[in-house]
């Protein structure tokens, strides 16, 4: 559930949730008879293919729904934990579980599923997997360098294909209803039964058939949350509604001074260029970032008003209206850019105090006053003045 927190599903709440999900998944484990090793082995057999087409489902049900939340922005898939794969080791790995699925009757899920309801084959194979991780834990200094060998990294399946996220979703698609096709043959075959199906039940498994297509076919042609928005920032360009509330370098000076805690500082521009230099108080934002999920805090307030700068208008404009469609924030531009700000408040030259008029003796007073209390506002702040943020990161581990 780790993309899905913290924005959807509170930190605080997601192990209760995981519990209520797991007590569930080992009730329908149980009902669909994943605890009789006669269910489990008869994939090898070929009288029942019931594990083959759970797995399919379970993968091409998760699969079409991730993109679809990813397509509709719910959900970030950048931060879902891939395992690395270890070529050597998976092939060995897959090996010891296919024997030990055969001769046990078991995988690991299923065992803990059959031995809460109290059957004793299933407690001997989980203490054998317990026995098992001992083993491994004790002798994985031996064996380290072979684990660890052939490593390929956290790659995907459509990565290694050379296809896009879509065109594989529509591959295993095709694969998982062909397998279904064929091992409900298969099982006719072996179990000698006619291979006849009535006309309601196959209906119904048409229809199932046919929604992960469906889910695809969304994805694919229907807009998604980056698209919409997009377009809206089209249109409005088009219409020419797009307007700009303004803020000059000496106001916003001023408002850095007094009133800090009233305003975000917002710098649009890359990471590398934030470095070099940025404004007082300011945090960075790529204009490319503006509509990541995690900056909602920052956008979807009203509370402070976020003041937007970068080194051209056309960006600052653009990073500006698209806050618009991600947020309900007041939004204002600086007039001038990061550069222009730089050398009107840190590279400002004393006037000649013979020649100089009022106007300019004034202006160079009060930005190097300036300056100098917005120096001392950041070393008392420090990280003070940032924006509290919902950190996510990707877990390790996996099944």
């Amino acid at each position: 559930m780790g993309p899905l927190v913290p924005y959807i599903i509170s930190n605080e709440f997601n192990l209760v949730i995981a519990l209520i999900i797991g007590v569930f998944f080992g009730f329908v484990l149980e009902q669909a008879g994943f605890s009789s090793t006669k269910k489990l082995v008869g994939l090898f057999y070929g009288y029942d293919f019931t594990v083959l087409r759970v797995f399919f489902t379970a993968g091409v049900t998760a699969m079409v729904g991730v993109l679809l939340f990813h397509h509709f922005g719910i959900l970030d898939i950048s931060i879902i934990y891939i395992n690395p794969t270890f070529l050597r080791s998976a092939l060995i790995g897959g090996t010891i579980m296919g024997l030990g699925f055969i001769l046990g009757g078991f995988c690991p899920g299923t065992s803990v599923c059959a031995a809460a309801i109290g059957k004793m084959d299933a407690m001997v194979f989980v203490l054998g997997s317990f026995i098992g991780v001992f083993a491994f834990t004790e002798s994985y200094p031996l064996i380290k360098d072979f684990y660890l060998a052939d490593a390929w990294g956290p790659v995907t399946m459509f990565e290694m294909l050379g296809i896009s996220k879509l065109a594989f979703a529509l591959v295993l698609t095709f694969v998982a209803v062909f397998a279904f096709v064929a091992t409900w043959f298969v099982e006719k075959k072996v179990r000698k039964e006619p291979a006849t199906i009535s006309k309601s039940r196959g209906l119904k498994y048409a229809v199932a058939s046919l929604m992960p297509f469906v889910v695809v076919a969304i994805v694919a042609f229907v807009p998604g949350r980056q698209e919409i928005i997009q377009n809206r920032i089209a249109e409005a360009q088009r219409l020419q509604e797009c307007v700009f509330y303004e803020i000059s370098a000496d106001e916003l000076a001023n408002e850095i001074i007094h009133n800090h805690y009233k305003i975000n500082v917002i710098d649009v521009r890359s990471p590398e260029a934030f470095e070099q230099f940025h404004l007082p108080m300011a945090m960075n934002i790529p204009i490319n970032e503006i509509t990541n999920r995690k900056w909602e805090v920052v956008f979807n307030q009203d509370v402070k008003t976020n003041i937007f700068y970068a080194n051209d208008s056309m960006t600052v404009r653009m990073a500006c209206l698209k806050s618009r469609f991600v947020g309900d924030a007041k939004n204002l531009i600086l007039m001038e850019t990061a550069s222009e700000f730089k050398s009107m408040f840190y590279d400002v030259e004393q006037p000649d105090l013979a020649t100089a008029s009022k106007q300019e003796i004034n202006e160079y007073n009060f930005r190097s006053n300036a300056l100098l209390e917005m120096e001392q506002l950041i070393d008392a702040l420090k990280n003070i003045g940032q924006p509290v943020m919902k950190e996510v990161q990707v877990a390790s581990g996996g099944c």
